[in-house]
């Protein structure tokens, strides 16, 4: 009996968060990958964006997020940058939305620390580096969220992905700083001139994460990755970022920001293109996979995925009709091969260490 229920536990430890792709880059596909999610978007809806610098070149732009814009009935949410730029004002970060589009055609869009005096704070329930992360008041008009990641390099973490959204991207003024410095200053002006050490700053972008993840209920935030236009540098870096040298990739959706960005990368690390040594030399460098890794071992989940390729189930449902309509009418037809990258399993939200304790004690007390 206590072998079976210790099979049983082992099996349950290692169960893998989900991670779909599609190699299509659209409009349509990203509504697609939401649908996959299954989320219950209920109240205000959040969409996380990255507002894009003057004459940027590699954000997301609002156009091509318009149809999931229409499909949630949701409104766009960002923040003010903590370095000098237009991004850094609400007067002037507002003008830039309206620049890059992101008010035409009457979409809504909040700076949610538009008023720093209403930033309030959420704890980091299992800390590594801050014990608190400062948000934007106006986070608490939205009830359910999607964070909308345009995947790329980045010159202070490595890269950006859907953990650095949740941390710096969902962080106020205040709480910007606080990350960068891990924890030594709040003032806004210190965060990049006081910026702590690589292994502290990513470590922080994980304690500053697990924030969000733990505001919205389960169910309530999702994940999407856009792999394409991807540059060495940031969309931060607007204009000045080099071009991209890695192919496009697709699209990436999942409920865990953990297994989205392990995902990415071990994509990114599987292609041959001329400028991925470099970006792989850069992320090393400035040890960006700490992020994931700190993410992992606090909780907000897991590096361990089913990555399921949404084009070849397609393709698979497609020539399943195909043959059922051909066997109709006497014929049979072959399908085509191919390899299936995975399959559905359940979530594991909490991360693999998290399970691996709660069976180990589990299984104590049974003995």
């Amino acid at each position: 009996m206590i072998y079976c229920l210790l099979l049983i536990l082992i099996v349950l430890t290692f169960q893998k968060s989900d991670v779909y792709f599609t190699k299509e880059i659209s409009s349509s596909k990203m509504v697609e990958m939401l649908k996959k999610l299954n989320l219950t978007l209920t109240g205000n809806v959040g969409l996380k964006i990255h507002s894009g610098e003057p004459n940027g070149l590699y954000f997301l732009k609002p156009d091509f997020l318009q149809e999931i814009y229409d499909y949630t009935k949701g409104t766009f949410i960002e923040c003010n940058t903590a370095y000098s730029s237009v991004r850094s004002s609400t007067t002037t970060h507002r003008k830039l939305l309206e620049d890059n589009g992101w008010t035409s055609n009457n979409r809504r869009i909040v700076i949610m620390d538009e008023n720093p005096e209403d930033d309030f704070s959420l704890t980091v329930k299992n800390p590594q580096i801050i014990k608190e992360n400062f948000v934007g008041g106006r986070l608490k008009e939205f009830d359910s969220c999607v964070v909308l990641s345009h995947f790329k390099g980045h010159q202070m973490g490595g890269f950006g992905g859907a953990l650095k959204q949740l941390s710096i991207g969902f962080a106020s003024q205040k709480g910007k700083t606080i990350i960068h410095t891990g924890g030594e200053y709040t003032d806004w002006h210190y965060a990049m001139s006081r910026a702590a050490s690589q292994d502290i700053f990513t470590a922080a972008m994980a304690d500053a994460a697990s924030t969000i993840v733990d505001y919205f209920k389960k169910g309530q935030l999702g994940f999407i990755s856009v792999l394409a236009n991807i540059s060495q540098a940031c969309d931060c870096a607007g204009t000045s970022a080099p071009a991209p040298r890695i192919h496009d990739i697709g699209i990436l959706a999942s409920t865990d920001p953990v297994a989205i960005d392990r995902a990415s990368l071990d994509l990114i690390k599987n292609n041959i293109d001329t400028g991925t040594n470099d970006l792989l030399g850069q992320i090393n460098r400035l040890k960006g996979e700490n992020t994931v890794e700190v993410a992992e071992k606090i909780g907000v989940g897991s590096q361990d995925y089913n990555l399921i390729n949404v084009d070849e189930d397609n393709r698979n449902n497609n020539n399943t009709n195909n043959n059922s309509t051909d066997q109709n009418e006497g014929e049979e037809e072959e399908d085509d091969e191919f390899i299936p990258i995975g399959n559905k399993t359940m979530n594991n939200d909490l991360g693999l260490n998290i399970c691996i304790f709660t069976n180990l004690i589990l299984f104590l007390l049974l003995l």
